[in-house]
This record gives C-alpha cells, structure tokens and sequence, in this order.
C-alpha cells in the first residue's frame, strides 16, 4: 500500500450534505470514462480528513476532486494547481476542507508533498442536509470529468480517452 509511488484521484465530501459530496460523486462517472484506469486509482476519501495523509504522503500524484467555496456564482468550476492551492487552515475552501488542508500541510511540512498536484471543484449551491446534487452541481461533473481525464492526460498516468 505505502511507497511514494502512487497515483490516485481522491473525491472528496459529504454525500449526507447534498452538492457538498460532489467530488465522492464525480468517482463513479470518472470509473465510467476512463474503463480501464491503469495504475490510477479512484479512491472515495470521504470526510476522512487527517486520515487521508498516509495515502497522500505516499502518493507521486494527486488530483483532488471536491465541492469548493471559492465565493462564486454556484456551479462555477474552480482548478488550482500544486502551486496554488492554499494549505493555510484560515483559508477555509469547504466544510471539511480545513482538515484536508491540514493533511496536505502537514505533508509539506514533512517533505512529502506529491510533486504532482491537482484539484478540480465547483462551487456549491446547496450544502444542506440531504441526498442528490443540485441541477447546478449535476450540470459540472461531466465538465470536472472531462478536465480530470485532461490532467491525468497531461500527467501522462493515461492514454488519450
């Protein structure tokens, strides 16, 4: 299990918690396009949090799919690169992603960061306690879908879908 040769795509959210699982649901429809993801795994981190960081201490790549909060009209596809995500806790992108942010931290801090980042996430309307995406949020995942499989493209981990 452990290395630090890993390669996975890790959702994130609450699916408890209506458009604030929308990285958990974009996993299956990513299973779907990509048929056969070769060494890439698709892994549901769920709100696992600080349990999350041996899988990203032991990974060369992450992409990171999410709801963010990025303080923007709902649906709006946010994409930060490894230099751009902020892994200060004060900078709150979603209800559990403090926690992540720590992970992410905490790997920095320990030299361990995968030298291959990514994240892709879309902006919430409706994070309130139910099941189901808001129509918003439904209409981005094939949008996070296809800039997924471009970056996992560009990180060579895949063939061309």
């Amino acid at each position: 299990m452990y290395g630090s040769n890993r390669k996975i795509v890790l959702g994130l959210g609450n699916t408890l918690n209506r458009d604030e699982g929308l990285g958990v649901h974009c996993l299956e429809p990513l299973r779907q396009r990509l048929r056969d993801p070769g060494e890439v795994e698709i892994l549901d981190g769920g709100v696992l949090g600080m349990n999350l960081l041996p899988f990203v201490e032991a990974s060369s790549h992450v992409l990171i799919l999410d709801a963010i909060d990025a303080r923007k009209p709902p649906g709006t596809v946010i994409e930060l690169t490894r230099e751009e995500i902020p892994l200060h806790s004060q900078i709150k992108m979603s209800d559990h992603q403090v926690t992540f942010q720590e992970v992410l931290q905490f790997a920095s801090m320990r030299g361990k960061l995968p030298g291959y980042l990514h994240l892709i996430g879309a902006q919430p309307q409706d994070i309130s306690v139910g099941y189901g995406m808001s129509p918003a949020i439904e209409a981005v995942v094939p949008v996070m879908i296809d800039r997924a499989v471009r970056v996992l493209e560009d990180w060579d981990l895949i063939s061309p879908v």
